[in-house]
């Protein structure tokens, strides 16, 4: 006789492959948004460099450097080459997501820094997961799951 129920992973299995699809996603849609974003940079420089102006940033210099970075930070995340790098890049992008809301809330265009708020949603996510989708674990991403679950 066989019987009718379902046996389901341990309930520590299944929380483990769900945060490595999530930090998965999160890190997979953080660096389409940042390439996307870049592929716009290399587009539409003129219309790029118009609004960098109304948000009164030095647009020539700015526009090939914020190019490179959008390129290369996603890179570093996830191929991971060099675990400090891949830290850096994530404080980079962190700091980047940061100034850039700041910037379009500043001059009053709450609904332009939308991306970088979702950007900054994915980028915590990303972050604080990686130690469990990753072999070599980030010292920085356990303290940061530590901070998120003791406030």
């Amino acid at each position: 006789m066989t019987s009718s129920y379902k046996v389901y992973p341990p309930l520590s299995w299944r929380c483990a492959m769900f945060t490595h699809y999530l930090y998965w996603s999160s890190t997979i849609l953080l660096s389409t948004l940042y390439l996307l974003s870049a592929a716009l940079y290399l587009t539409k420089q003129t219309w790029v460099r118009e609004t960098l102006r109304e948000l009164h940033y030095p647009a020539p210099y700015l526009v090939p450097f914020m190019i490179i970075i959008k390129i290369l930070g996603p890179i570093a995340i996830i191929s991971r080459v060099s675990l400090p790098l891949s830290d850096l890049a994530y404080a980079g992008l962190f700091f980047h997501l940061i100034l850039s809301g700041m910037a379009h809330l500043g001059v009053r265009k709450p609904l332009v820094a939308l991306p970088a708020v979702i950007g900054l949603v994915l980028l915590v996510v990303s972050f604080s997961t990686q130690n469990s989708a990753r072999a070599h674990p980030s010292p920085y991403g356990e303290m940061m799951v530590n901070v998120l679950t003791t406030h």
